[in-house]
């Protein structure tokens, strides 16, 4: 465990550096594929298989 303030100061640098770059566009996830939510279990299979490159998503919509 870290203190409370050095796990603040990494969310301000992320907020400040990382963010922005996302929001833009400049940066993105790498998503190897999106699930609906009824298939979490699917989705905690591939991931136990380590057959993929980037993350797995669940969606609620």
């Amino acid at each position: 465990p870290r203190p409370v303030a050095f796990k603040a100061a990494i969310a301000a640098s992320l907020r400040a550096r990382v963010w922005p770059l996302l929001q833009s566009g400049s940066i993105q996830p790498v998503v190897h594929r999106v699930f609906p939510a009824s298939e979490a279990a699917l989705a905690h299979t591939l991931m136990e298989s380590n057959q993929h490159i980037g993350k797995l998503v669940l969606s609620w919509a």
